[in-house]
């Protein structure tokens, strides 16, 4: 997709596992919660990597960071999930240097996910890199990168049609539910979990349903007594979730705990029952599918959907792919004119070496015939060295300075003082 010479980036690699090798049961072997990622962190730090953070989501998990190998991110990684480093390299993709870089871009863009286009995946990645930031793991170039793949997926979403449709795994929980479940306006809706997909589903169901017969429950009763009077809906406490499990058709689980929060032993009666899983791993205890009258549907099975916009969707492929390609044309351009960056802030300490030295105002005087104060009416001194110092980084980023570097940065160095002088 775009030419970079890889050396520039070979310690830097993504280690993942997603959708494609592995279903939701096994990705739940691999998805980490935030005490686990601080504890990877706190690893990291003691294994001297100051540089990586961690996207874990339904679809995928993925440990992005500056290594020497990838098995180190591997083991650090495996150190606080289920399952072992073992495992995850059978079922894993490395990449390095540029396919690195160009994995994080297509997976903001959403071209990499279960539900193509899914536009929720951008705010699982801001979430994950403002919690690597704030324990002092995201350095100026992973900053610049993920504010880079920021950017290429709203010019996506702006530009092109590849977020139509179903884009999300709440919305196709609501196309299940239309689709597959009868007389829906009669059936009561349980949502347990308010967090951030719990609330997407929560907008999506009173939206498209066009019910309001729901109640919502959460660990934390707070934030679904604030959604339940924001969206004029009844919320219960946890601590009947029996109850309200008992008395509901249909039960939406966005919870995100580390023990399933919905067992086998929580239902009696023979009532007919949807409970529509969206997390991962499962909170839904695995013998619940075993149970009379109850369909357990998860996320593999929502992202079989047929989606009658799909192929307007993949007609857009092209068109982000481009999108993508000028970001990461940006990108480069920009880290490659940091190698210039020592010489660049050398040749202007130089300047204004020069500038501050009593010897340089009679050198001037004798060249322009004016002093130097009079000449800096229309252009300061600050102003020319920065001038001078813009040049010669244009001058830099044009040339191929692969053949002898450091001759032509010499070169670049005298022209450069030449200038200022001038």
């Amino acid at each position: 997709m775009f030419s970079v010479n890889s050396r520039n980036f070979t310690n830097f690699i993504v280690a993942g596992i997603n959708y494609r090798k592995a279903d939701t049961g096994l990705r739940g072997q691999f998805s980490i919660n935030n005490d686990q990622y601080s504890r990877i962190l706190e690893k990291a730090n003691g294994k001297g990597l100051s540089e990586l953070f961690i996207i874990s989501t339904c679809n995928r998990t993925e440990i992005y960071g500056f290594s020497e190998n990838a098995n180190q991110l591997i083991e650090l990684l495996c150190s606080e999930t289920i399952g072992d480093a073992l495992l995850f390299n059978q079922i894993a993709y490395i990449k390095k240097g540029a396919a690195a870089i160009e994995q994080l871009f297509k997976v903001g863009a959403g071209l990499d996910s279960q539900i193509l286009g899914d536009y929720e995946i951008i705010g699982q990645i801001k979430a994950a890199v403002k919690f690597s930031k704030e324990k002092g793991f995201v350095g100026t170039f992973s900053e610049r990168l993920v504010n880079s793949v920021l950017q290429s997926s709203k010019a996506i979403k702006n530009e092109t049609e590849l977020s139509g449709g179903i884009v999300s795994v709440s919305f196709a929980a609501v196309q299940y539910i239309l689709k597959y479940i009868p007389a829906i306006a009669d059936k009561k809706i349980l949502i347990v979990g308010t967090g951030k997909m719990g609330r997407s589903a929560c907008k999506n169901i009173v939206d498209y349903l066009r019910t309001k017969n729901i109640t919502l429950v959460n660990r934390s009763s707070e934030k679904a007594v604030s959604l339940a009077e924001e969206m004029g809906l009844a919320h219960a406490s946890l601590q009947n979730i029996s109850l309200h499990l008992s008395g509901s058709d249909i039960i939406i689980v966005a919870t995100n705990a580390a023990q399933p929060a919905i067992l086998s032993s929580h239902f009696n009666g023979n009532k007919k029952k949807w409970i529509i899983d969206l997390t991962v791993p499962s909170n839904v205890e695995a013998s619940v599918k075993d149970l009379p009258n109850i369909s357990l549907i998860n996320i593999d099975e929502l992202s079989k959907l047929k989606d009658e916009t799909l192929a307007k969707r993949e007609a857009e492929i092209p068109k982000a792919k481009q999108i993508i390609a000028e970001h990461i044309f940006d990108f480069t351009e920009w880290y490659e004119m940091r190698k210039y960056a020592p010489v660049l802030k050398a040749v202007k300490t130089k300047l204004k070496e020069i500038q501050s030295d009593p010897l340089f105002i009679p050198a001037r005087l004798h060249h322009s015939g004016r002093s130097l104060y009079a000449k800096s009416k229309d252009t300061s001194a600050d102003q020319k060295i920065q001038r001078v110092i813009n040049g010669m980084a244009s001058k830099m980023k044009v040339q191929n300075q692969d053949a002898c570097p450091s001759v032509r940065r010499g070169c670049f160095y005298i022209e450069a003082i030449n200038e200022f002088i001038a």
